[in-house]
């Protein structure tokens, strides 16, 4: 376990795993599908949410958004595509936006969206849904919200922004919207040859949890694409079901701050 766990406003939940129960090694091979490589499927666990199996063994994932080459040359904004790997490079999951074509060109990095994150198997194991809200400093009500499902249909937790003058924040609940965390971000979000963190703590703030961090991926890549690449770091011991929320906070993160805007300029700041 981590040292301090109590400070986090959770507790540490093994997934229901009984007292003295091991869980056996995995002794399948990563899977090889069209040249990508999966991560092994873990065996399944009590009380774990169907494909979430793969989070209790990871204390880190790597997001990165697929370069889509016509959007690229026609300029219009197509469904976001994500792979979610850990840091072996394995692939844990992949990520598919699911919003129309009218809502993408009229809302554009606001949209409301359904995003569906599906394991090696082909299953539906996460479900994303983003309604349309505000995002400005003038507007203290009606402010950002996202809902994490897992399985589809069953609500596991909600990221909901925080009104600040000058900061991005956010609060991670659970499914009885019960405040978990926190996560609070730079007062300027602007990516300039440097990593953009925005940090996971306990509902006091005094305790580092987490990370969410948004990654330099170079000059040619930032100036043309809104193709991203994002971390995501928590406590290995983290239940199931906030580390799915995380990863729901860091998708959300991505189409506030980090997504072109209409001008076609990446979006500094945090009101724009």
């Amino acid at each position: 376990g981590v040292p301090g766990t109590e400070t986090y406003g959770y507790q540490a939940q093994p997934m229901g795993v009984p007292a003295g129960f091991a869980v056996p090694p995995i002794q399948n091979q990563p899977i090889m599908q069209q040249g990508t490589i999966w991560m092994p499927v873990p065996p399944p666990l009590p009380n774990c949410p169907p494909g979430l199996e793969y989070l209790t063994q990871i204390d880190q994932i790597l997001i990165h958004q697929q370069i889509e080459l016509l959007e690229i040359l026609s300029g219009f904004e197509t469904n976001n595509k994500y792979e979610i790997k850990n840091t072996l490079g394995q692939r844990v999951y992949f990520a598919a936006e699911d919003t129309d074509c009218c809502t993408r060109i009229c809302c554009g990095s606001a949209r409301p969206f359904t995003l569906r994150i599906i394991d090696n198997m082909g299953h539906e194991v996460i479900t994303l849904q983003r309604p349309l809200r505000c995002s400005s400093c003038c507007f203290p009500c009606c402010l950002q919200e996202l809902e994490v499902q897992a399985p589809p249909g069953t609500t596991v937790g909600y990221v909901v922004q925080n009104w600040h003058i000058c900061l991005p924040k956010f609060t991670i609940q659970d499914e009885k919207r019960k405040d978990i965390l926190k996560i609070i971000g730079p007062c300027v979000v602007c990516s300039c040859c440097e990593d953009i963190n925005f940090e996971v703590k306990s509902l006091d703030e005094t305790a580092a949890v987490g990370m969410i961090s948004k990654q330099w991926t170079g000059f040619v890549k930032e100036a043309f694409t809104d193709a991203d690449n994002f971390g995501v770091k928590f406590p290995m011991d983290l239940d199931v079901k906030m580390k799915a929320v995380m990863i729901g906070a860091c998708f959300l993160i991505d189409f506030m701050f980090f997504e072109h805007a209409g001008d076609q300029k990446q979006r500094a700041g945090i009101w724009q």
